[in-house]
């Protein structure tokens, strides 16, 4: 078994820094880049079934309360960020947000 002398002892501590540093960005990005997909998906879902329908605001209050109820502890599901979700100027915002 060989042994880290002491020398070398803090140059392998910055290394494993770095690497957990860049193991983290990486995580995040991926998360943020599922978060977007999900966005996206809850939008495009709600634009698809609100053409030809009649219905507006009470469907989507009880659609956040279902979610709110059905995820409690995440935030992101209210009417008015769902509202938000089915709107041309977020898809924006995502497509902007995904590229980069």
């Amino acid at each position: 078994m060989s042994s880290i002398s002491l020398g070398n002892c803090g140059e392998l501590l910055v290394e494993v820094k770095q690497r957990i540093r860049s193991a983290q960005y990486e995580a995040l990005k991926a998360v943020n880049k599922e978060l977007i997909t999900l966005y996206w998906d809850i939008g495009r879902m709600i634009v698809s079934r609100q053409q030809g329908e009649t219905w507006g605001e009470s469907v989507v209050e009880q659609l956040a309360r279902d979610l709110q109820a059905e995820f409690p502890g995440i935030n992101g599901f209210s009417a008015r960020k769902i509202i938000f979700l089915s709107q041309k100027r977020w898809q924006i915002i995502l497509i902007a947000a995904y590229v980069t």
